[in-house]
């Protein structure tokens, strides 16, 4: 099969890739063309998976066409933004039918479920990697940034932490656990749902924000260092789910939720009396510190004390120690 036989057979029909709200052209042409109202700007983030750094080799390929999607998508929920369209550059060691088959459902799927389009995209030969870019539209002006986060705000995070890094031992074999538990956990890591509502309800609200990707403590340090404060996070306030208590235990649990990636939850800086608002619009607002004077993350135990952080995060190149 070819590589434009490939593109329209598995990609050009689904139906993430048809016309829709804010797609002039879409697939077909040289370069696909979008519509903006008046008065609001193009949000746009890249994204590179790699097989063995960001998915394990030989992932089920239904569920990476979900991961991959998803994690681009959730930059657009860190800046209030709503998604318009995307493009894929897939680089396939060979073009499987029945891989190619799965991979685009999975796809599509979660191209559905945020109401998103296929606008075009790249297929070449190679060492399995995928690379996204996302597009879409905020008033002007009301994009949400890491910076402008303001001493007196809160520290917030947008629901429970640590579930993707918890599930890694699941994702690639090495532990195994109860059913209940072990789909919750794996959900978390292969279907991870960008939080558009929230990010979209913070606008002209929150004063700083970002999806966590490499780990909570590694991320406020972007607020922090961005804004020119320091966060200070109570470690008893971050949210674990039942299910990473369940399959870790305590202390592991915390860890991953200090300092696992692949969170994909909005962390953000939020005026105070914003919050009853929020939180009375059933959004999962939870509130896990405060901006200070300073600089950097301090976190504290439970009895308000300084600790030493875990592990910060990951990165790329470098060591991920502050």
């Amino acid at each position: 099969m070819g590589e434009f036989e490939l593109i329209r057979h598995y990609f050009a029909a689904a139906s993430c890739a048809q016309a829709g709200e804010g797609v002039a052209l879409g697939i077909g042409d040289d370069c696909a063309l979008l519509e903006l109202p008046a008065g609001e700007q193009l949000a746009i983030s890249t994204d590179t998976l790699v097989s063995g750094v960001h998915f394990p080799p030989s992932p089920d390929p239904y569920l990476l066409g979900q991961r991959a999607l998803g994690v681009s998508i959730s930059d657009l929920a860190a800046m209030g933004a709503t998604p318009i369209g995307f493009t894929l550059a897939l680089t396939l060691p060979c073009a499987h039918p029945d891989w190619l088959q799965a991979f685009a459902r999975g796809l599509d799927q979660m191209a559905q479920r945020c109401m998103i389009r296929l606008i075009g995209g790249d297929t070449t030969r190679g060492p399995l990697s995928l690379t996204l870019t996302v597009f879409g539209r905020v008033p002007t002006g009301m994009a949400l940034t890491r910076k402008g986060a303001q001493v007196g705000d809160l520290l917030c995070v947008g629901g429970d932490l640590g579930d993707a890094a918890g599930a890694l031992p699941l994702v690639l074999g090495q532990q195994q656990a109860e059913p209940a538990v072990a789909d919750a956990l794996l959900a978390r890591y292969w279907s991870p749902m960008p939080q558009l509502e929230l990010g979209q309800a913070l606008r002209g609200k929150a004063s700083a924000a970002l999806d966590i990707s490499d780990g909570l403590l590694a991320d406020c340090g972007h607020i922090a260092a961005a804004s020119g404060v320091a966060l200070i996070i109570e470690q008893a306030q971050v949210p674990l789910s039942a299910a990473l208590l369940a399959f870790a235990g305590e202390l592991a649990a915390r860890q991953c939720g200090l300092s696992g990636g692949d969170d994909y939850r909005l962390a953000f800086t939020l005026p105070a009396h914003y919050l009853p608002e929020l939180q009375q619009a059933g959004l999962p607002v939870q509130v896990i510190g405060r901006v200070a004077v300073g600089q950097g993350v301090t976190l504290l135990n439970v009895h308000g004390q300084p600790v030493q952080q875990p592990h910060s995060g990951y990165q790329h190149f470098g060591s991920a120690r502050d």
